[in-house]
């Protein structure tokens, strides 16, 4: 077994060639903040040998055949080695902040973030005056007045993302029956995470031959049980990022990737700084603790006691 490595977009893409590699290429631009470079996936193996599935223009998937590891569980996502997962890394802001682009434009005309407020945005993807700008544009439900009477007013900093939708039912309504996943903590909530997210979003083809079509549905691997009412919504060119990057479908798949990881683990960079403040508090300590232990103490570890009765009293 070879495996190749190429470090694109802040992913370090692990590739494995077996007995039938499949070569397939993916073009994801860099996140270097306000840097307007561009580089491809380069050429990764399949994981497995199988199907390749079409993402965009010029970018493509090898997947294996789902029907050799079981299609009512769905095909196990490739591990990514994303570099948030490291213990010395931190998101890559510029790529959470077009990621959050890509959830604006595409993903929150059916999905909601309950779980995020504007304010959540300040000193990661937006300013403060972004932020208060972005919340204004939502018009948000308060109240009741003085009269009783619920009102809509723009958003502050302190308001949640508002639902597309009134409630479940009408957003199963609006979506032949299917429900929208809330997305604030679906990283999280899904099995591999980060890169079933990638892989679904990335995992749109066409049914293999001898596959029951089944109407209103559309064929992805990479969901449990293959059939998945949400259809394919990431085209190459259909979001314009701020910074020049090239929008293609594995880039905004990644980004928008990111920023749902954020969503769901917004303290996890805090929590990384923390530890390795621990961690340099620790190492001393355990050295003198060791220190303390050994020379210090050595006479009470090695200290004989020894009873001496007193002498007899002769009569």
């Amino acid at each position: 077994m070879n495996t190749m490595f190429a470090r694109v977009a802040g992913v370090r893409v692990a590739t494995t060639a077996l007995r039938s590699p499949i070569l397939s290429q993916a073009r994801m631009s860099s996140t270097s903040t306000g840097a307007k470079q561009t580089s491809s996936f380069a050429k990764k193996a399949a994981i497995a040998a199988g199907a390749t599935a079409v993402v965009g223009a010029g970018a493509y998937i090898a997947v294996p055949n789902v029907y050799a590891s079981g299609a009512a569980e769905g095909l196990h996502p490739p591990h990514y080695p994303w570099d948030a997962k490291e213990w010395n890394k931190t998101f890559d802001k510029a790529s959470v902040r077009r990621g959050f682009q890509v959830y604006k434009e595409v993903c929150s005309a059916c999905h909601s973030l309950k779980r995020i407020a504007f304010r959540n945005l300040v000193g990661v993807t937006h300013t403060e005056e972004e932020a208060k700008a972005l919340a204004a544009e939502y018009e948000v439900e308060d109240g009741p007045d003085d009269d009783g009477e619920m009102f809509m007013r723009p958003g502050k900093l302190a308001d949640y993302f508002p639902s597309p939708y009134k409630n479940d039912e009408a957003a199963r309504a609006a979506n032949a029956g299917a429900l929208p996943p809330d997305l604030s903590l679906i990283v999280l909530a899904r099995h591999a995470g980060a890169d079933y997210i990638f892989s679904l979003l990335t995992g749109y083809m066409d049914a293999p031959a001898g596959a029951e079509v089944k109407e209103g549905l559309n064929y992805n691997p990479y969901f449990p049980g293959t059939w998945i009412a949400m259809a394919r919504n990431l085209y190459d060119g259909i979001v314009e990022f701020e910074d020049g990057t090239p929008a293609t479908t594995s880039q905004m798949a990644k980004d928008v990737t990111m920023f749902l990881w954020w969503a769901a683990e917004p303290d996890m960079d805090r929590r990384k700084e923390l530890a390795f403040k621990a961690l340099v508090l620790m190492v001393p300590l355990a050295g003198l603790t060791w220190y303390i232990k050994r020379f210090k103490f050595a006479s009470f570890k090695t200290r004989k006691m020894v009873f001496n009765p007193p002498p007899t009293i002769k009569k």
